[in-house]
């Protein structure tokens, strides 16, 4: 695959930080060395999960976010390689693919002024290419019989996920979006604001569940549209947190039930956790804790079948927030799934 770089023993080794008397998940980590077709490599490998990275943010470009969502994967490396390996972490279930990355056209497009629309076009057709790659790689690695954790990038590539999956199940997939947005906007060329809605266009999301989304940054447009759709629940944060008008744990209980009789993805947006780093930061959000309960509440099912992790976006001096951030989550979804 043209923009897939495998992850080596040299990065894994650069990135280590070795102490006395200690094993670090990096160390009982497996990776693959040669890749020639991403099924056939991962297939007989006695692994559960593969992870891999997203170096993007031109959909988030396209939707005229803040960019920055490309750094995710290096940092959530740095700091998942030097946690402990031990029998919470259970390294040894996880193969490290590599990362997808668009280097080159990036700077290209993101140096393009969006306010006109042919720069705008420019940018959400590229976002078609990146959906290609992450459907070819999600899809190939569920057929393997493993369970994708997907991290970084925009939440553009929520469509990809759902698509690979959809594929790789030969049929429609459901999701549980836990998001302060519902990514459900007018199809209008690709961008991070519509990967649900084009997936659920084109016939590969069935049910779907946005989990706490923000009052303030819904319009009643989409409002209308998501009320009008019965395969699309919703609660908002406001209802949960601020009113208490629903009781956290109760609609996961709800939200669990609208996916769950199928495969679902779990897509984890950090623009719903409080003051993370993101595309779209709150000071109004879900807390760490309450995030890492619902990925371990999600990823306990059965039918859990894959881990998106998106949208932050971390700076020089925020990196190792971010990455401890993603490690939990991610950590979290390994015990919790297939235990």
């Amino acid at each position: 695959m043209e923009h897939l770089t495998l992850f080596t023993e040299k990065e894994q080794q650069q990135l280590l930080k070795k102490r006395t008397g200690e094993t670090k998940f990096g160390e009982h980590v497996q990776l693959t060395t040669n890749l020639t077709n991403i099924y056939d490599d991962i297939v007989n490998l006695d692994v559960d999960f593969v992870l891999f990275g997203i170096k993007e943010d031109i959909g988030v470009y396209g939707n005229l976010g803040q960019t920055g969502t490309y750094k995710a994967w290096e940092a959530t490396l740095k700091v998942l390689l030097n946690v402990q390996s031990n029998s919470f972490t259970q390294a040894k279930r996880v193969l490290i693919l590599g990362h997808l990355e668009y280097s080159d056209k990036r700077e290209e497009l993101l140096t393009l002024n969006t306010s006109k629309k042919k720069n705008l076009n420019k940018i959400r057709k590229y976002t078609e290419t990146i959906d290609k790659d992450v459907t070819h790689i999600v899809s190939s690695i569920i057929k393997a019989g493993k369970i994708p954790i997907i991290i970084g990038g925009g939440h553009n590539n929520a469509y990809g996920n759902i698509k690979g999956s959809a594929l790789a199940n030969n049929e429609r997939v459901n999701v549980i979006n836990f998001d302060a947005h519902s990514d459900f906007r007018a199809e209008e060329g690709r961008h991070s604001g519509n990967g649900f809605s084009y997936a659920y266009a084109e016939g590969f999301l069935k049910n779907y569940f946005v989990f706490g989304l923000h009052e303030n940054y819904t319009s009643d447009t989409l409002l209308k549209t998501m009320k009008k759709v019965k395969s699309i629940k919703y609660n908002t944060y406001e209802a949960i947190e601020v009113r208490k008008e629903l009781d956290f744990n109760s609609e996961m209980k709800n939200a669990l039930t609208h996916v769950s009789e199928k495969p679902f993805g779990i897509e984890i947006d950090c623009d719903a956790i409080k003051n993370i780093p993101s595309s779209a930061m709150t000071p109004s959000g879900f807390s760490v804790k309450k995030a890492r309960r619902f990925v371990n509440y999600f990823g306990k099912h059965e039918n859990a079948t894959y881990l998106h992790i998106c949208e932050a976006a971390p700076t020089q001096k925020t990196e190792t927030k971010v990455g401890k951030l993603i490690t939990y989550l991610i950590t979290d979804f390994i015990r919790a799934h297939g235990n």
